[in-house]
Parts: C-alpha cells; sequence; structure tokens
C-alpha cells in the first residue's frame, strides 16, 4: 500500500511541470502560426480603413485582427480596442505573439515576432518587419498586450 502511495505521489508532482510546459509550448505554438500567416501577407498594401476580413488591403488594426482570426483568436476591430484585450505586458518581457501599440492615445497595432522584430502594416510598403528597438517605433512605443 505506501508503494502505491509513492508511485501516486511521484505521478501528481510529475503531471504539474509538464502541464506547464505543454501550456507555454502551445501558446509558443499559436504564436508561430500566427506569424507565419502574418508573413504571407509581407507586401500587402495599407489603406486606412481597410474592411474587415478584407486581404487586398490592410490597415494595421484589420491585419492584426485578420491574422488572429485566422488562428482561432477574436480580436476587436480598432487598434485602441485591441490594446484593451488580453493582459497588459512589459516591454522587457515581450514574447512572440503578442501585441504592441504606438502613440497616446493608441493609433497603431503591430506583432511582436522576436528579436526585437514587429510584424504590422503602414505606409507605402503595406504588410513590412520593422525594428522595434530603433528610431520611430522605440521613440513612440506605448504598451503591449499578450493574447495568447
Amino acid at each position: 500500500m505506501s508503494l502505491s502511495v509513492l508511485l501516486t505521489g511521484s505521478m501528481f508532482a510529475t503531471s504539474g511541470p509538464v502541464h506547464a510546459a505543454s501550456v507555454s509550448t502551445a501558446s509558443a505554438s499559436k504564436a508561430a502560426s500566427v506569424i507565419a500567416t502574418g508573413k504571407k501577407y509581407m507586401g500587402v498594401p495599407y489603406k486606412f480603413g481597410s474592411k474587415s476580413g478584407s486581404t487586398s488591403t490592410f490597415d494595421c488594426s484589420s491585419f492584426m485582427q485578420y491574422i488572429f482570426k485566422q488562428n482561432g483568436i477574436s480580436l476587436p476591430r480598432s487598434s485602441r480596442q485591441q490594446s484593451k484585450a488580453g493582459t497588459y505586458v512589459q516591454r522587457s518581457q515581450l514574447k512572440p505573439g503578442d501585441l504592441v501599440f504606438f502613440y497616446s492615445p493608441v493609433h497603431h497595432v503591430a506583432m511582436y515576432i522576436g528579436g526585437g522584430k514587429i510584424l504590422h502594416t503602414y505606409g507605402k510598403g503595406g504588410v513590412t518587419i520593422s525594428d522595434l528597438n530603433s528610431g520611430w517605433w522605440n521613440s513612440h512605443y506605448t504598451t503591449a498586450r499578450r493574447v495568447l
């Protein structure tokens, strides 16, 4: 009897960390999927006010809404609304898949993809990857949210 209790206790002790790792792995996998979806649209033109669900043009928030929706995650339509979704993340704690926001009040959203880079759409280049830690993006960073 004490052997079965010892074995049972051992099983419970190992199931917790395995579960935690599974959740972390699942989030990382989902982030990789959202990033891959977004990268398929590199160069698609930017157009302010683009219609939700359209893939011929995007504005920043319709792009985020679309690529997350393709991966089973619902986001509100505007960047300001998106800046209230999920949970707050400190800049030093960013993980791939986190939403990052610019201006105050918020007027732009991008997705952190790791290595100091963001995936987003704006201006003449359309969907592109930019360096979060330099220039305009660095100086106008406002906040971040985790939705995965």
